[in-house]
């Protein structure tokens, strides 16, 4: 399977849609979210909008930790890129969102590009990537991982970095008492597929990738990576640092 490099156009994409409504009136409906594997849930739109002080401790640690030239990875609404900016580092935000892309240039983001990581035509040098709110979700499926990992090695400066969180969904399938029921003959259990909504703007349907600590390890060591748990957060969730094996 090949990752898509494809924009978002504001007629599919209902979280850009979401983000400029809060921008312009400082509040929005709810952005909807559905998925064949659980029941619908609702992104607050307003938790995009939050300062370094508001963010949870396992992204106050990477925007800490992040150093050199930073390339801020899916950046949304701008606001860790913003965090960044505010301590005086140097800092690239990507989004494949039109609609986010322009508000981040409103809200002061002063190096924003229209892009999708796996793009070919995407090429730059950074000491420090940053993946956050889940950052490994954009890589979709287990089966991406090689493609991910030969992106890293052209983007990252030598002796560079990633810092990545992500969830281990395995609470989800434990069961009485206390083990774990999951298909090991299916597929990762981590493999989400989402689609959202916002009004009457509904995006394509789209793979995200929950990965636990271990399962990443053992693909970053195959792609010749390193991998460190920086910091673990109260539910199943954690920090990552990914560099080059020397």
């Amino acid at each position: 399977m090949s990752i898509t490099t494809n924009h978002l156009t504001p007629d599919k994409d209902p979280m850009g849609a979401a983000i400029a409504e809060y921008y312009v009136h400082g509040k929005a409906d709810r952005l909807r979210v559905f998925s064949s594997q659980f029941d619908e849930d609702a992104i607050h739109v307003r938790q995009l909008f939050r300062n370094f002080k508001q963010m949870p401790p396992l992204e106050k640690t990477a925007l800490k930790l992040a150093e050199g030239k930073i390339l801020d990875v899916g950046a949304g609404s701008g606001c860790h890129t913003l965090a960044l900016q505010e301590m005086g580092k140097e800092v690239c935000a990507i989004d494949i969102s039109v609609r986010s892309v322009t508000i981040m240039r409103l809200r002061g983001v002063k190096d924003v590009q229209l892009m999708n990581l796996f793009d070919e035509q995407f090429l730059g040098s950074f000491d420090t990537i940053l993946m956050l709110m889940n950052g490994s979700g954009i890589i979709g499926k287990i089966e991406n991982f090689p493609v991910f990992f030969r992106k890293m090695k052209q983007l990252l400066r030598p002796g560079g970095c990633i810092y990545m969180d992500s969830s281990d969904l395995k609470y989800l399938f434990e069961d009485e008492d206390g083990s774990y029921v999951i298909d090991l003959a299916g597929n990762y259990y981590g493999e989400i597929d989402f689609q959202m909504q916002y009004k009457d703007i509904k995006g394509e349907p789209f793979d995200w990738l929950y990965v636990d600590f271990e399962t990443l390890s053992l693909y970053a060591n195959q792609n010749g990576f390193n991998a460190e748990l920086v910091k673990e957060g109260t539910h199943y969730d954690y920090l990552a640092k990914l560099s080059l094996k020397v």
